[in-house]
């Protein structure tokens, strides 16, 4: 059963990382991966969001599987902020690969601590 809700979470995560990294990407004429960086923020919230769930709230197992593991799983991408982050180097957008690299990990750390504090508090 848990291979299932793993399986499931992630046939939802993967096209829904597609289709917000698109949505975001096309609104902006930029270089820097503005929808690699918007997947892996809402990954954090919802992550972030789950912890404090299961940690203070007893959110049952199977669903930080399904949505932690496999939706997450599926949706957030350090294998993309990793190329990304190496093409804009190559590309000599020194600025935006820096901005990428810190942005994504403070950022991210930001929301999933934020998302955290917030369930918590309900």
């Amino acid at each position: 059963m848990p291979v299932l809700l793993v399986f499931v979470g992630g046939a939802i995560g993967a096209p829904l990382r597609y289709l917000l990294d698109r949505f975001v990407q096309s609104r902006h004429e930029s270089v820097f991966p503005f929808g690699t960086l918007a997947v892996n923020l809402v990954g954090a919230v919802i992550l972030g969001g789950l912890t404090a769930g299961a940690a203070e709230h007893g959110l049952p197992g199977d669903l930080s599987l399904l949505l932690g593991t496999g939706v997450c799983g599926g949706l957030t991408t350090f294998s993309t902020f990793g190329y990304e982050t190496v093409s804009l180097l190559e590309q000599g957008s020194l600025a935006e690969a820096g901005l990428n690299a810190l942005g994504s990990l403070v950022a991210g750390l930001a929301a999933a601590a934020a998302a955290f504090a917030i369930v918590a508090a309900l």
